[in-house]
C-alpha cells in the first residue's frame, strides 16, 4: 500500500467519525413532543395519511359528545335546588 492510499483512507475515515459524531450530537435523546393528545389527534386528522377521516370523525363524535355532556350538566345544576 503506497502513502498516498493510506492518507486518503485515513481523511476519509476521519472525516465519516466526525460527520457521524456531529450527526449523533445534533439529534437529542428526546423526540419532540405535542402540547397534549387532543393537539395530536387534531394533527393526524388534518393530515393526509391513511386513517386521517376516521380520526378526523371520532374527533367531531368526541366534540358533541362533551357538549351534550356539558348542556345537560348545565341542566341538572340548574334542576338542583
Amino acid at each position: 500500500m503506497s502513502l498516498r492510499y493510506r492518507e486518503r483512507h485515513m481523511r476519509i475515515g476521519t472525516l465519516a467519525l466526525v460527520v457521524g459524531l456531529g450527526i449523533a450530537a445534533g439529534c437529542g435523546s428526546e423526540a419532540p413532543e405535542f402540547r397534549s393528545e387532543a393537539a395530536r389527534d387534531s394533527a393526524i386528522a388534518e393530515s393526509a395519511v391513511p386513517g386521517a377521516s376516521g380520526v378526523r370523525s371520532a374527533l367531531s363524535v368526541a366534540d358533541s359528545a362533551e357538549v351534550r355532556r356539558a348542556r345537560e350538566d348545565s341542566l341538572a345544576a340548574a334542576a338542583d335546588p
